[in-house]
């Protein structure tokens, strides 16, 4: 998959059935060179006809898992700068300000960006969720994703990345289905990398897993300052910790 062009900057999303968000996406990207949207053909709802309209580029791209995709976009397009941008976030006339700045320095060859999350339709500042720095802005031939990360993928780049400081706004987990959906995914990620590890789970890890996972989103993260909401996503992560643990005796 390729488009042959020279430019200075691309904005490439990566989709599968985002027809709720491709068009607000597509819209706040629309300050860099080039909108790409790599479409797992999969997807089966109205995104590619939407992004299309929308004015972005589409490459249909098999899907095996994030680190390739985000290494065959790299490769789709000859560009010197790739935005990375999920779909349900959005960038913003401040930022795009800054990364023209940043880029036209030239001193680092990736950047990390901070994400504003909003989960249940909620600004989340504290409890693990902010700065939630990702490393999104990436010149294109400094850089590539460690392949043994299919999921958190793990950027590679030459030398030291810098940050930004205007945030993408990230519309997260939007209902309680879709967070189950997705924890339960990593769970069994994490799960399966312990084995892998040769971690045997004792018994005690079921009560002092969750236990500091609480402690460390609810007092150490500052979750208390996110009120309720807060202490409500400090209880569910703690609930996912001692899940991870059982699927870890479940596979062995």
């Amino acid at each position: 998959m390729s488009i042959e062009t020279n430019i200075q900057l691309a904005a490439m999303i990566i989709a599968l059935n985002e027809e709720t968000h491709i068009r607000d996406c597509i819209a706040s990207v629309q300050w860099t060179d080039r909108v790409v949207v790599i479409l797992d053909p999969r997807s089966q709802d109205r995104t590619r006809e939407l992004a299309e309209t929308a004015g972005a580029d589409i490459i249909e791209n098999p899907f095996q898992n994030f680190a390739q995709q985000r290494n065959d976009a790299l490769d789709a397009v000859e560009a010197e700068w790739i935005l990375f941008v999920d779909a349900d976030e959005r960038s913003s006339p401040a930022q795009a300000a800054e990364i023209r700045t940043l880029i036209a320095k030239g001193e680092h060859n990736g950047y990390w960006i901070p994400r504003h999350n909003y989960i249940f339709g909620k600004l989340t500042r504290y409890t693990g969720w902010y700065p939630d720095y990702q490393l999104r802005l990436l010149k294109r031939d400094k850089a590539h994703y460690d392949p043994a990360r299919e999921v958190h993928e793990l950027v590679q780049i030459e030398g030291e990345a810098g940050y930004l400081t205007e945030p993408f706004v990230h519309y997260n987990y939007q209902s309680m289905a879709q967070f189950r959906e997705k924890q339960s995914r990593y769970v069994r990620y994490d799960a399966r990398i312990l084995k892998e590890q040769g971690i045997q789970p004792r018994p005690h890890k079921f009560i002092t897993q969750p236990v500091r996972q609480f402690i460390w989103r609810f007092i150490t993260l500052k979750g208390y300052k996110d009120g309720l909401h807060g202490l409500r996503l400090s209880l569910l992560m703690a609930w996912y910790e001692l899940q991870k643990y059982v699927h870890l005796v479940r596979d062995r």
